[in-house]
């Protein structure tokens, strides 16, 4: 059996409870006039399926001259996932990878045993106003998959899934889920998608994952006569088919889950394990700093600068 905190043999199901678990009010944390809101984890969830880390960044506006500089930063035991709808990031890692990231592509980054990575608004982008505004997420790797070598993965917009009809466009980012799957290889089960809804359509719940859950990122929601606004995190019981609507202003929504991973995580920093051992590995491999011949190997091309290792 996966693991999962909130089921419990002894709770009632169907018609006897409320369809929805949790539900999440993100955190929020002004970063100089930049607004970052932490879905996850969260007290009462640490993971939706292996998504064990959300983040909505921004919408924000920059002036010329200024704009996001993430120093080079490790990770281990995830995979992660910067899903824009405004804006560029400048992606670089240890691998070499040189990539921008776009509205609507996926760039799927996968540390395993340890990749190091900055994020940057940098060269023309910064030289003229322009925008930020998407989602980061974690997603924690399968024990099996801790270990492995670290990889990047790109998917075009043009290369996902993309379905509409009846006031519904959705594009499936990661996994499988309504028939479809998307192009980049993951460690698990899951599924990650971006829903527009024009007012009052009605968009269904993939109904063969075990966990799901859905952020409203603009507009608001109807499930079962309530209404959820921009900003909140649902997390719905296991096997319930379920459909909410869009409201009179429509909505934006990310929907994702999958299945449970056979164990909790630990997070520390930028880190993610099944032990904490391993989190005092990487600890002590970052504060060592041997980019030559150590674990950790900074990105080319960005590699005058890092982020030192927390004191906490």
């Amino acid at each position: 059996m996966s693991w999962n905190p909130a089921l419990d043999p002894q709770c009632p199901t169907g018609d006897a409870v409320d369809s929805i678990e949790t539900v999440i009010v993100p955190r929020a944390r002004d970063l100089g006039g930049f607004e970052v809101r932490r879905a996850l984890p969260a007290p009462k969830r640490q993971m939706v399926g292996p998504f064990i880390f959300f983040d909505q960044m921004g919408p924000a506006e920059f002036v010329t001259g200024q704009g996001i500089d993430v120093r080079p930063h490790p990770h281990i035991g995830l995979a992660t996932v910067t899903y824009l709808y405004r804006g560029a990031l400048h992606h670089r890692d240890s691998l070499g990878t040189d990539r921008w990231i776009e509205p609507g592509a996926v760039n799927w980054m996968v540390a395993g045993h340890g990749i190091t990575h900055s994020e940057r608004t940098d060269g023309a982008v910064r030289d003229r106003p322009h925008a930020l505004f998407g989602i980061q997420t974690w997603v924690a790797l399968p024990a099996g998959a801790e270990d492995g070598a670290a990889a990047f993965e790109h998917a075009p917009k043009e290369a996902l899934p993309f379905l509409q009809a009846e006031g519904k466009e959705v594009r499936l980012i990661l996994g499988s889920a309504w028939g479809e799957t998307a192009p980049v290889k993951t460690a698990s089960e899951m599924f990650y998608a971006d829903a527009a809804l024009a007012p009052g359509a009605v968009l269904p719940l993939p109904d063969d994952h075990e966990d799901r859950g859905v952020y409203v990122v603009e507009g608001a929601v109807e499930i079962g006569g309530q209404s959820y606004a921009a900003g909140q995190m649902m997390v719905f019981r296991p096997g319930d088919q379920l459909s909410l609507a869009a409201g009179p202003q429509g909505a934006r929504l990310m929907l994702l889950g999958g299945a449970t991973l056979e164990g909790p995580r630990y997070i520390w920093w930028n880190f993610v394990a099944s032990s904490k051992e391993r989190i005092e590995e990487a600890k002590e491999a970052w504060r060592r700093g041997d980019w030559e011949q150590g674990r950790f190997h900074l990105p080319p091309g960005d590699d005058a600068e890092f982020i030192p290792l927390p004191g906490r």
